[in-house]
């Protein structure tokens, strides 16, 4: 969704029979509404038993956090430090900040907890396909159709690749898109890009879905099939483009001869997850010349964070049940340990690897029906944002212990922003 529109909580009547208003707790786990799912067939990424009801003290506390982190990694320190520790591609400055960031949070605490930062996060055109099919009781929610919010959020998906464009090239048409990842057809939000596809053509932008391995050099740029491309939405997930079949898109990129978004200095100043280890740390984010608001603000909403090392060995194994152990160069839940799952062997691995370790916040909770029995299942939310403004926001509901789509109920939610 955009930004939520000023209206109350739905009404629910209580075992008196009297109208009563819940809170977004309330409402996530006595109102079994289901969410509206979507007319496709099953190879259309799962979508969840019911939308999420947030309150809109998390959606504003969220809003704060994405903006402070924002500018504090525009601190010529922070630029300094990160760049300093990623490879070489990402100092190369394409002067445009990047398409479709996804800030991860739980909100299962009294603040909304940031997990992590993506680059090229996905799932946003699915979620605002969810939201314009929007359930009876979250229509109570918005103040204008949900179908208008999609529209809006469409737009500003859209408006963002086209800034992009104009930052690169100025006035030049931008005549063809490619969307650029790994054996395409076979990718889970594959239907996604068939959505990006119709989006770019409402603007008369021409759009090709291609494997890296597609990707010509021409005399003044990219070809696929002959086509010219003159901007890439990347996919990939090597986001420093370092694979050697990627070498021909590596270099026309860093020679401009294309237009990438997202890039790898994008994923350098942001989603780099070391970065969490700096956010949470307030001496650490005065050093680099963040101002005291934000500092206030970040720390608030990052959890602790520390970056593993032989040297805190003792330290990491005596609370790591109340760890999350992640890789640095890892995306989506790939390679990650729940600290009270760990092994001794496993966190001797971990000791001598790229990990850090993040406090665990709890997620929120949302109880829906599924095959005729209510469960619980656990949400986390993303704001998709472009240059430090939310464009979207929208859930994830899973069971287990990291974020997944093959439970029951789980799959993509709607996110409904109440004032309780």
């Amino acid at each position: 969704m955009t930004a939520p529109s000023n209206t109350s909580a739905p009404s629910f009547t209580d075992d008196a029979g009297e109208a009563t208003v819940h809170s977004a707790a309330r409402l996530n786990r006595f109102c079994l509404c289901p969410q509206q799912s979507l007319q496709v067939d099953e190879t259309y990424p799962r979508q969840a038993a019911a939308p999420l009801y947030i309150p809109q003290a998390a959606f504003a506390a969220m809003r704060d956090t994405i903006a402070a982190i924002h500018r504090v990694a525009a601190l010529p320190d922070w630029r300094t430090q990160a760049l300093a520790e990623a490879p070489a591609s990402a100092a190369f400055d394409p002067g445009h900040p990047g398409v479709l960031y996804g800030y991860d949070f739980h909100l299962g605490t009294e603040r909304p907890q940031l997990i992590e930062i993506n680059s090229n996060a996905g799932g946003a055109l699915i979620s605002t396909a969810l939201l314009a099919a929007q359930n009876s009781c979250c229509r109570e929610l918005h103040g204008a159709a949900p179908a208008l919010e999609a529209t809006a959020a469409e737009q500003a998906i859209l408006d963002s690749f086209l800034r992009e464009w104009r930052l690169a090239r100025g006035d030049q048409p931008l005549r063809r898109i490619a969307i650029v990842d790994e054996n395409p057809p076979q990718q889970y939000l594959f239907p996604e890009f068939l959505r990006f596809v119709e989006l770019f053509a409402r603007a008369g932008i021409e759009t090709l879905i291609c494997d890296p391995r597609e990707l010509q050099a021409g005399a003044d740029g990219l070809t696929v099939k002959g086509a010219a491309i003159d901007l890439i939405y990347n996919r990939l997930t090597d986001f420093y483009l370092e694979a050697p079949h990627l070498a021909i898109l590596r270099e026309a990129y860093l020679t401009g001869r294309v237009v990438l978004t997202p890039h790898p200095r994008s994923h350098a100043l942001y989603a780099d997850k070391r970065h969490l280890a700096r956010l949470s740390d307030a001496a650490r984010l005065a050093s680099l010349g963040a101002d005291a608001a934000d500092i206030a603000q970040i720390t608030a909403h990052v959890p602790p964070t520390r970056r593993v090392s032989p040297a805190l060995a003792d330290e990491l194994w005596r609370h790591r049940r109340r760890l999350f152990f992640k890789p640095v160069a890892a995306y989506g839940s790939h390679g990650t340990y729940e600290g009270a799952k760990l092994t001794r062997t496993v966190f001797e691995k971990l000791l001598h690897a790229d990990y850090v370790a993040q406090e665990m916040v709890a997620p929120s909770l949302r109880h829906a029906v599924v095959d005729n029995e209510v469960v619980e299942l656990k949400a986390d939310v993303r704001c998709y944002v472009y240059d430090g403004a939310i464009q979207l926001i929208a859930a994830r509901l899973y069971r287990g212990q990291t974020t997944n789509f093959r439970t029951p109920g789980g799959g993509f939610a709607t996110v409904c922003v109440t004032t309780g």
